[in-house]
Protein backbone atom coordinates (compact mmCIF):
# COMPACT_ATOMS: atom_id res chain seq x y z
CA UNK A 1 0.00 0.00 0.00
CA UNK A 2 1.51 3.53 -0.98
CA UNK A 3 0.35 6.24 1.85
CA UNK A 4 -0.67 9.28 0.14
CA UNK A 5 -1.22 12.60 1.47
CA UNK A 6 -4.72 13.57 2.96
CA UNK A 7 -5.00 16.24 0.09
CA UNK A 8 -5.06 13.86 -2.57
CA UNK A 9 -8.18 11.92 -1.33
CA UNK A 10 -10.35 11.46 -4.23
CA UNK A 11 -12.87 8.76 -3.28
CA UNK A 12 -16.64 9.38 -2.88
CA UNK A 13 -17.63 8.00 0.21
CA UNK A 14 -21.42 8.62 -0.53
CA UNK A 15 -21.02 5.53 -3.17
CA UNK A 16 -18.28 3.61 -1.33
CA UNK A 17 -20.19 3.39 1.30
CA UNK A 18 -23.32 2.60 0.35
CA UNK A 19 -22.72 0.61 -2.85
CA UNK A 20 -19.40 -1.12 -1.72
CA UNK A 21 -19.68 -0.82 2.15
CA UNK A 22 -16.81 -0.09 4.53
CA UNK A 23 -14.65 -2.91 6.55
CA UNK A 24 -14.27 -1.11 9.90
CA UNK A 25 -10.99 -2.94 12.18
CA UNK A 26 -10.78 -1.41 15.68
CA UNK A 27 -7.83 -2.77 17.65
CA UNK A 28 -3.79 -3.26 18.06
CA UNK A 29 -1.41 -5.35 18.80
CA UNK A 30 -2.00 -5.27 22.51
CA UNK A 31 -5.72 -6.19 22.65
CA UNK A 32 -5.81 -7.78 19.23
CA UNK A 33 -8.93 -6.63 16.46
CA UNK A 34 -12.00 -7.87 14.97
CA UNK A 35 -13.64 -6.39 11.97
CA UNK A 36 -17.23 -5.45 10.94
CA UNK A 37 -18.80 -4.66 7.45
CA UNK A 38 -20.67 -0.58 7.52
CA UNK A 39 -22.39 1.34 5.16
CA UNK A 40 -22.65 4.46 7.76
CA UNK A 41 -20.42 6.90 8.42
CA UNK A 42 -18.75 10.50 7.15
CA UNK A 43 -15.43 12.64 6.75
CA UNK A 44 -14.97 16.23 7.05
CA UNK A 45 -13.59 19.16 9.15
CA UNK A 46 -13.91 18.92 12.74
CA UNK A 47 -11.64 21.04 15.68
CA UNK A 48 -9.43 21.82 12.92
CA UNK A 49 -8.71 17.97 12.23
CA UNK A 50 -9.75 15.45 9.51
CA UNK A 51 -12.04 13.31 10.69
CA UNK A 52 -13.61 9.92 9.95
CA UNK A 53 -17.16 9.29 11.98
CA UNK A 54 -18.24 5.53 12.43
CA UNK A 55 -20.68 4.20 14.26
CA UNK A 56 -21.05 1.18 16.36
CA UNK A 57 -23.97 -0.77 18.17
CA UNK A 58 -23.33 -1.90 21.06
CA UNK A 59 -24.32 -5.29 20.49
CA UNK A 60 -21.47 -5.45 18.29
CA UNK A 61 -18.18 -7.65 19.01
CA UNK A 62 -16.05 -4.82 17.53
CA UNK A 63 -17.35 -2.25 20.10
CA UNK A 64 -15.80 -4.01 22.82
CA UNK A 65 -12.77 -3.10 20.86
CA UNK A 66 -13.58 0.32 20.12
CA UNK A 67 -13.99 1.40 23.62
CA UNK A 68 -10.74 -0.28 24.45
CA UNK A 69 -8.69 0.72 21.43
CA UNK A 70 -7.77 4.27 19.63
CA UNK A 71 -6.73 2.77 16.43
CA UNK A 72 -9.78 2.46 13.97
CA UNK A 73 -9.09 1.20 10.00
CA UNK A 74 -12.13 1.64 7.19
CA UNK A 75 -11.03 -0.29 4.38
CA UNK A 76 -12.87 -0.07 0.98
CA UNK A 77 -12.53 -3.71 -1.22
CA UNK A 78 -13.36 -4.30 -4.65
CA UNK A 79 -16.70 -5.73 -6.15
CA UNK A 80 -14.49 -9.12 -6.51
CA UNK A 81 -14.74 -9.44 -3.07
CA UNK A 82 -18.06 -9.09 -1.83
CA UNK A 83 -19.44 -12.52 -0.51
CA UNK A 84 -15.90 -12.10 1.60
CA UNK A 85 -16.90 -8.95 3.11
CA UNK A 86 -21.00 -10.16 3.70
CA UNK A 87 -19.12 -12.69 6.40
CA UNK A 88 -18.03 -8.97 7.67
CA UNK A 89 -21.66 -8.17 8.27
CA UNK A 90 -23.55 -11.48 8.89
CA UNK A 91 -21.02 -13.28 11.16
CA UNK A 92 -19.53 -12.44 14.89
CA UNK A 93 -15.98 -12.37 15.30
CA UNK A 94 -17.25 -13.92 19.07
CA UNK A 95 -18.10 -16.88 17.11
CA UNK A 96 -15.87 -17.23 14.51
CA UNK A 97 -12.60 -16.09 12.71
CA UNK A 98 -14.24 -14.09 10.24
CA UNK A 99 -10.97 -13.82 8.53
CA UNK A 100 -10.68 -17.39 7.91
CA UNK A 101 -13.85 -17.70 6.65
CA UNK A 102 -13.95 -15.10 4.72
CA UNK A 103 -10.24 -15.47 3.23
CA UNK A 104 -9.55 -11.58 3.66
CA UNK A 105 -5.91 -11.10 5.72
CA UNK A 106 -5.60 -8.29 8.08
CA UNK A 107 -2.37 -7.09 8.25
CA UNK A 108 -1.00 -5.22 10.92
CA UNK A 109 1.55 -1.85 10.89
CA UNK A 110 4.26 -1.58 13.29
CA UNK A 111 4.30 2.50 13.23
CA UNK A 112 0.64 2.67 12.89
CA UNK A 113 -0.61 0.08 15.76
CA UNK A 114 -3.21 -1.05 13.98
CA UNK A 115 -4.96 -3.66 11.74
CA UNK A 116 -6.01 -3.03 8.17
CA UNK A 117 -7.46 -5.54 5.30
CA UNK A 118 -4.66 -6.43 2.62
CA UNK A 119 -7.36 -7.11 -0.06
CA UNK A 120 -8.65 -2.85 0.28
CA UNK A 121 -8.27 -0.63 -2.77
CA UNK A 122 -7.79 2.06 -0.06
CA UNK A 123 -7.59 2.15 3.32
CA UNK A 124 -8.40 5.38 5.92
CA UNK A 125 -6.34 5.20 8.95
CA UNK A 126 -7.32 6.63 11.57
CA UNK A 127 -7.40 7.28 15.99
CA UNK A 128 -10.17 7.62 18.10
CA UNK A 129 -10.71 11.19 19.36
CA UNK A 130 -13.64 11.03 20.98
CA UNK A 131 -17.04 8.66 21.18
CA UNK A 132 -20.50 9.85 21.76
CA UNK A 133 -23.67 7.68 22.81
CA UNK A 134 -26.83 8.38 20.23
CA UNK A 135 -29.16 9.49 22.70
CA UNK A 136 -32.67 7.52 22.06
CA UNK A 137 -35.14 10.00 23.36
CA UNK A 138 -33.89 13.00 21.14
CA UNK A 139 -34.45 10.88 17.61
CA UNK A 140 -37.32 11.34 15.95
CA UNK A 141 -40.00 8.74 16.10
CA UNK A 142 -39.65 7.77 12.39
CA UNK A 143 -36.08 6.41 12.90
CA UNK A 144 -36.82 4.94 16.39
CA UNK A 145 -38.78 2.63 14.49
CA UNK A 146 -36.96 2.02 12.03
CA UNK A 147 -33.62 1.23 13.43
CA UNK A 148 -34.06 1.61 16.42
CA UNK A 149 -37.14 -1.29 17.41
CA UNK A 150 -34.63 -3.49 19.72
CA UNK A 151 -33.58 -0.36 21.54
CA UNK A 152 -30.19 -1.57 20.56
CA UNK A 153 -28.33 2.09 19.44
CA UNK A 154 -25.07 2.93 18.02
CA UNK A 155 -22.06 4.74 19.53
CA UNK A 156 -20.70 7.41 17.67
CA UNK A 157 -16.54 7.68 17.13
CA UNK A 158 -14.72 10.50 16.00
CA UNK A 159 -11.45 9.63 14.86
CA UNK A 160 -8.55 12.03 13.68
CA UNK A 161 -7.79 10.35 10.29
CA UNK A 162 -3.78 9.87 10.64
CA UNK A 163 -3.24 8.20 6.93
CA UNK A 164 -4.88 7.56 3.92
CA UNK A 165 -3.15 4.72 2.02
CA UNK A 166 -3.90 2.78 -2.05
CA UNK A 167 -2.77 -0.34 -3.57
CA UNK A 168 -0.22 0.36 -5.57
Amino acid sequence: MLKKDLKEFDKNLFVDLEDKWGILTVGDKKIGCNSMAVSWGNTGILWGEKVGIVYIRKSRYTYEFAKRSDSFTLSFLPHEYDNAKKVFGNKSGRDVDKYAVSGLHKTYEPDYDGFYLEEAEYVLKMKKIYELDIPYDKLPDYLKDKYYKDGDMHTMFVCKITHFLVKE
